[in-house]
Order: C-alpha cells, then sequence, then structure tokens
C-alpha cells in the first residue's frame, strides 16, 4: 500500500542511506549547500495537524529534521501541535491563502497576513513562508506579492519565489500522487515539462524509492507532503483515496479541460 506511514518511513531510510543531508527550507535559504546532496522535506498541514505531528516525530527519531506550514484555520491551526513540533527542532512557517479568504483584497489580505503571521509569531520562530493553494478559490494566494513585500517582514523565503527550481527538483503528492501535476491548479513550477522530458515522472513512492536506490535523482531535492493523505488506518486509507479521487476528477474536468 501507498501513502502510509510505512512508505513514508522507507522513503526517508532510502535518502537517508543514499547520502542526502535533510535540511530545513530556512537552512536551505541560508547555508552553503552546492556541493552537497540534500533534501527539503516540506509539509503543508492543510488538515488534521495531528497526522503532521506523527511525521515530525518519525523523523526525530531518524535524526531528521523539516518544515511545516500551517493554516490560520481552525482545521489546520493546533496551537499545542504547532509548539511540539517546533520543539522537536522543526521549521514551522505559515501557509498562507489571504488572497482568497479576504475575497482578492489586496489591503484586506496584506493586514489579515501580517496579523496571522504575528499570532503565529507569539507561538514559535517564524522566517518562511508558503502559499496554500486554495484550488477551489478564484484567487492566487501569491497575488499578495504584486503590492507587497514579505521581506519588509523578516520573512526570507517562499518556496514558489526564492528557490531555482533550474537547480532543486520538486515533487509533491498534490492529488495523493507524485504526478498529479496534470490536476494542480497552482501547485506548479515551469521546470516540469523539462523534468517529463528526462524521465523524472513518477506515480508511486516506491518508484521514487527506485530512483533514489539508482541514484537516478539530482543532488538537490525539494519534497511536499500533504500528512493528512497518509494512513496506516485501513478506514481512513481508503476514505482519502476515494475522496482525492474524486477531487482529481473534479479538478480535471473544470481547470485541466
Amino acid at each position: 500500500m501507498d501513502f502510509t506511514l510505512n512508505k513514508y518511513h522507507q522513503l526517508l531510510h532510502s535518502l537517508n542511506k543514499n547520502g542526502y543531508k535533510f535540511i530545513t527550507f530556512k537552512e536551505f535559504l541560508t547555508a552553503d549547500t552546492k556541493n552537497n546532496k540534500t533534501v527539503v522535506l516540506r509539509h503543508d498541514v492543510d488538515l488534521l495537524p495531528q497526522n503532521s505531528l506523527q511525521f515530525a516525530k518519525i523523523q526525530s527519531k531518524l535524526g531528521i529534521i523539516g518544515s511545516y506550514y500551517f493554516r490560520a484555520v481552525p482545521q489546520s491551526w493546533e496551537e499545542d501541535i504547532i509548539k511540539e513540533i517546533a520543539k522537536l527542532g522543526h521549521e514551522v512557517g505559515y501557509h498562507y491563502e489571504n488572497m482568497d479568504t479576504c475575497n482578492g483584497n489586496l489591503d484586506k489580505a496584506w493586514d489579515d497576513f501580517r496579523f496571522h503571521l504575528d499570532k503565529l509569531r507569539d507561538l514559535v520562530e517564524v522566517k518562511t513562508i508558503c502559499m496554500h493553494g486554495s484550488p477551489r478559490s478564484k484567487f492566487d494566494n501569491k497575488e499578495i506579492w504584486n503590492k507587497y513585500d514579505y521581506s519588509s517582514l523578516d520573512i526570507i523565503g517562499e518556496p514558489y519565489y526564492d528557490v531555482d527550481f533550474n537547480k532543486v527538483f520538486y515533487l509533491t503528492d498534490t492529488g495523493r500522487r507524485w504526478d498529479g501535476f496534470n490536476v494542480s491548479v497552482r501547485d506548479k513550477v515551469p521546470q516540469q515539462k523539462q523534468w517529463i522530458d528526462d524521465g523524472l515522472v513518477f506515480h508511486k513512492t516506491d518508484e521514487i524509492i527506485s530512483a533514489i536506490n539508482q541514484n537516478d535523482l539530482p543532488n538537490k531535492i525539494m519534497l511536499t507532503f500533504h500528512p493528512q493523505r497518509w494512513h496506516d488506518n485501513l478506514f481512513y486509507w481508503t476514505k482519502e483515496i476515494v475522496l482525492q479521487n474524486f477531487k482529481n476528477l473534479v479538478k480535471r474536468i473544470i481547470y485541466v479541460n
């Protein structure tokens, strides 16, 4: 079975065994990694924050660190979990969606962004941010930066602006699959076509693990996970795959065709 905690553990083990160094997104932006095999584990905490805590604990037991981005909504914002993940040594960031929640009003979105960033900083250090895709919204949350500058708030990076994906290979489990770029609304990078041409396309986690073990992946990788999609419990695993397959079908009809 794919998208289980056991499979996640196998993926981490293969990266570790094959010489990849695990760093946070903050460290990626501030450290010299040009001569190292490095991987950033990014986790978008959209729902079920307890699943993200399970991921964080698995990493901690393996001596691995990652970055966790929390939304300012009740489905994600669990203050005890936010603080516990930070105490385990992981990075915490803000998974912002202010253009969506403020109905496209740039000025209101900016005020809302600063308000929730301050609330998160009352709990933990926050140096990086990452947009939430909001696939059902007509607004792109990154549009806030058409007028405002996150660096003015001592934010040092946002993946879609501050990562050179010509040098960093990007994989995301969007759509509960590793080749979900066909049904993704906003979690996209322009280098995807070149990666397809290079044969760097994977559907299952086992395919990624095999490529790692055969040394077929680039030296710089960002892996994005949505931990609410990963379950060992058969009931929740089945529920997630049925729901996500339906969502993918809807997105394909509405956004792709």
